[in-house]
Formats: structure tokens, C-alpha cells, sequence
């Protein structure tokens, strides 16, 4: 790892505050990065003091007057170059990924791989930033629509996804013409680092100015200073619901906007007419994938009674064979939880689970001996439950799934819809009707709604995000780049006549 760390130009005693290829080595306190993996401190990180994330925001606020006037198709190759320079380093970013947060080497190869594609999407958007045109009712006018850089956005991100999720904000709103602090998770600051470090080399060959990307670290206060901050017009926040309201509150208080991608509690639905191989690899790599830290993660099965203990039967012999140890080894399926805070919830939800009358299929448990050092590897577990159940309602970010049984399709989508979050959705069914149904207004309330396919593992192109509690906000493809611009609607008289609208008459 020390090799990866010094590729990275990662070293001990890190400056965590970065306006682009400067940086602030804050008088404040340490922030250290320990592994999951094994327990062990990778490097101290000095947190944002207050005076210094004043000189961040000023520095962006000047970058951003600058930034604006470059036209988007060059701020879409200078996000180009960036994704080539990602290409570069993938596998010691993705290393990275792995060893700091603690999900598989593939997935943190992963997780680059989505920062390289959605480089490659801002490029194409660099030409695309469109408006609409409309015709006026006043002869000799002409109406239409144009598209404004927002500001300075801040960017508030999640341990699970350490860099992806800062790139799907960061490369929309660079080519919108935005500049953007970034304050990642305290639990996984240096890939924070490694990523300014990749892009100052960027910036620095094409003379973007300092302040276009920012970087603050530290725990909740520095988050707090984002979100009150009325010089930052939007706030881009992903984490737990409750964060989330927080944030929602705070921002909208001051008028400002917020986009949230919040929670999830995902369900499959497998009908009976499911193929049964392939619904049991999308609902266990769901389940266990990241060790069940995805806020797109699997947690619940609604499973069709004809085919219950059949495919119940399936999925207990599958987690029989998971492999649990270090995820910078090929061979394992599932790494640690982040922390020991985690796993004790892990355990607490299971115990929760069983106290309702849940009845444990696979058990679970905290592994321990060689290995397993760092107290943060746990086992995937199978409950059988009921969908009303206080802990199937509650999202808990651990290798968990819950699984039940419907009759009528009716039932199932009710059972799938029936939690306060609204995130990824799936359906496992050859039979079209079904799939229809899932997929019409009366099936999944989800923001993403998927056929034969599980509920994680979203693609770029497509809008991210969910429903009720999970925020409202959509982020990566689609037309998603529009909530970092301000829209602008223009009306051009080219007469020597000035009629009003509406038939109005005003004469002098």
C-alpha cells in the first residue's frame, strides 16, 4: 500500500484543505484514515480550520467569475483530460478505494471506472447544454431559454462511494461552468486527496484557476459551515436520511438548493415466473456487494410462494459459499463493515430482528482470529421476515437481508412500496405482464425501477436518485446537469413597437 500512497503523492501528515494545487496545512485537528481492512493507521489528514475554509470559498468565489467566461466545450476538454489522467491511475485509485473504504479490489476498480464514464458523459454535455425555443403571441418577438452557471457547489459525500459520487457532481458542474468544494467523509479522507492531486496536474497544464476545485476536510462542523453558507447556492449532499434532513432544512432555510440522495431500502420482487440462476446472482451480489453498504444495496426479498422454498433453498446454499477476508484479494466476495461502530449496529439490527420474531436463515456474526484483525468483518445474513417488521422498515447499512413471501403480483408491489424510502427497485420475471405492471404508475414508487437485473450497479447515463426519504435529487446522466445551472427565459422584440402580453393596453 505504501507503494499506491506515494503513486498517489500520499504521504503522513497530510494538509486535508486544497483550493487546487495549493494547499492549507490548517492549524486544527488530526484526522486519521485507519483501514477496515486491517485496523491500521494509513495516514493523519489536518482537518479545515475555520480561517482557512474562509480563504477556500473566497478563492472559489474569484475562480468562478473566471471560470464562467471559458466556453463549455473547453471546460469539456479540460474534463477530458481528466479522464484520461483517471485512466492512468485506476488501479492505484481503485487500490486505494478498497484498502481506505473496505469494498473489493474489483468494485474499487469499479468505482474509478464510473469517474472515467461520466468524464467521458460531462465531454459530450460540454456541446448539449440545451434551451428550448417558444413562440411568442406578440408579432415580432422572439422567445427562448437559455442555461447560466450556478455558482459554487458544494459537495457533501458518503464513505461508501469515496470518489465516485464526488465526480458524478464534479464533472456535471465543471462543464456547467461551476466551481465546487468538496468536503468528503471524514472516514475516508485520502482518497479525497489522491483525487485533487490527479486533477491538479489537469488544471495546472491548461491554466484552470486556482478555486475551481476545492477541498475541505474534517467531521460534521465543516459540513455544517457548507450547508449555512449562503455564498454556496447549492448543496449536494449523500449520506443517511437523517443527514439529510438536516441538510434539506438548513439549505432551504436560506433559500438555497439542495440535491439529496439519501437512503434506500431496496427490495426484488421474484415471481413465479422468474428465472431463478439468474435472480439468485443479482439478489446476492445486492445483499452482500460492499458488504451491504450501497444505499442501492438488496435489502429485501418478496419471493413468490410457488417458488419460495425453491429459490430460499438456492440462496441459502449461495451464502455458503461467500468468502469473507481482505478485499485487495481477488478471491474474496466481501470485505469489512467501515468501523466498529458499523458492526455494532450489524448486531444490534440482527438481535432487533429476531426480538420482532424474525427467524434467522443464515446466521450471522462478527468474525474474529487472523484476518480479521480489525474487528470489522462480519457474516451476510439471511432473516425471514415480515415486510411491517420495525427493522425491515429501517435501513441498516450491513450485509442484512430480509426475505418474504407475496401471492398476487398486487401484493408484492404494495409490500415493495410499502417503506419510507423509495431508491432501487427490481423485478425478477420473463412473464412482459408483470414486468409492465412493475414498471407502470401504479407499480414501483422508485426513482430507479429495474427488469432482470438487481438494484445495484446503476449506469451513468441514466438519472440517479430516489423518492420520499430518499431525497428527491438526481445525479449523473439524463438531464441531471440542469440543477447546477440557473435557467434563464429570454424575450427579444426586434419591432419599433412595444405590445404588451396578454392583450394589455398601457398608451401614453
Amino acid at each position: 500500500m505504501q507503494k499506491t500512497l506515494k503513486q498517489l503523492n500520499i504521504l503522513k501528515n497530510n494538509a486535508g484543505t486544497s483550493t487546487g494545487s495549493k494547499w492549507y496545512d490548517s492549524k486544527s485537528e488530526n484526522l486519521n484514515s485507519i483501514s477496515p481492512v486491517d485496523g491500521k493507521l494509513i495516514a493523519t489528514v489536518k482537518s479545515t480550520s475555520k480561517n482557512d475554509y474562509e480563504k477556500v470559498v473566497l478563492a472559489a468565489q474569484k475562480a468562478f467569475i473566471a471560470w464562467r467566461q471559458v466556453p463549455a466545450p473547453k471546460r469539456g476538454e479540460v474534463v477530458r483530460q481528466i479522464g484520461d489522467e483517471l485512466r492512468k491511475s485506476k488501479q492505484a485509485l481503485g487500490e486505494l478505494v478498497s484498502y481506505e473504504m473496505g469494498k473489493s479490489l474489483q468494485e474499487g476498480l469499479g468505482e474509478v471506472q464510473e469517474m472515467i464514464d461520466i468524464c467521458d458523459f460531462a465531454v459530450g454535455l460540454s456541446r448539449q447544454l440545451y434551451g428550448l425555443t417558444m413562440h411568442s403571441e406578440r408579432p415580432g418577438h422572439r422567445m427562448y431559454e437559455q442555461y447560466h452557471p450556478l455558482g459554487i457547489t458544494g459537495i457533501i459525500s458518503a464513505f461508501n462511494f469515496p470518489v465516485a459520487v464526488w465526480s458524478w457532481n464534479t464533472a456535471l458542474a465543471w462543464v456547467c461552468g461551476d466551481v465546487c468544494i468538496w468536503k468528503p467523509s471524514e472516514k475516508a479522507p485520502l482518497c479525497s486527496i489522491a483525487c485533487q492531486q490527479i486533477i491538479a496536474k489537469v488544471f495546472k497544464k491548461n491554466e484552470v484557476p486556482e478555486g475551481v476545485s476545492c477541498v475541505i476536510n474534517g467531521g460534521r462542523e465543516v459540513g455544517e459551515w457548507l450547508t449555512k453558507d449562503t455564498r454556496i447556492p447549492l448543496i449536494s449532499a449523500t449520506g443517511s436520511t437523517r443527514m439529510g434532513k438536516a441538510v434539506g432544512a438548513v439549505v432551504g432555510e436560506r433559500l438555497g438548493r439542495s440535491l439529496l440522495e439519501l437512503g434506500g431500502n431496496n427490495a426484488i420482487i421474484i415471481t413465479e415466473h422468474a428465472d431463478l440462476d439468474m435472480s439468485l446472482i443479482g439478489a446476492v451480489f445486492g445483499a452482500v456487494g460492499t458488504a451491504g453498504q450501497r444505499c442501492t444495496s438488496t435489502r429485501r426479498l418478496i419471493i413468490q410462494e410457488k417458488v419460495y422454498k425453491k429459490f430460499t433453498d438456492k440462496l441459502v446454499n449461495a451464502y455458503k459459499q461467500i468468502k469473507i477476508g481482505n478485499p485487495l484479494d481477488a478471491k474474496n466476495h466481501v470485505g469489512p463493515l467501515i468501523d466498529t461502530d458499523a458492526v455494532a449496529m450489524y448486531v444490534k439490527a440482527i438481535e432487533m430482528a429476531q426480538a420482532e420474531g424474525a427467524k434467522v436463515l443464515v446466521p450471522g456474526g462478527v468474525l474474529k482470529g487472523k484476518g480479521y484483525e480489525s474487528g470489522c468483518y462480519v457474516k451476510p445474513c439471511v432473516i425471514e421476515a415480515k415486510n411491517n417488521m420495525q427493522m425491515v422498515q429501517h435501513e441498516t447499512f450491513a450485509p442484512i437481508l430480509y426475505i418474504m413471501k407475496y401471492k398476487t403480483l398486487d401484493e408484492a408491489i404494495a409490500m415493495q412500496n410499502d417503506v419510507p424510502q423509495g431508491l432501487s427497485s427490481a423485478i425478477m420475471t420473463v412473464n412482459m405482464r408483470e414486468a409492465e405492471q412493475f414498471l407502470s404508475c401504479g407499480g414501483s414508487d422508485c426513482g430507479i425501477a429495474n427488469v432482470n437485473i438487481g438494484t445495484s450497479g446503476a449506469e451513468i447515463g441514466g438519472a440517479f436518485g430516489g423518492e420520499k426519504e430518499t431525497g428527491g435529487g438526481r445525479e449523473s446522466g439524463s438531464d441531471a446537469w440542469k440543477v447546477y445551472m440557473r435557467r434563464q427565459t429570454n424575450t427579444i422584440n426586434y419591432t419599433n413597437k412595444l405590445p404588451l402580453a396578454q392583450g394589455i393596453r398601457f398608451d401614453l
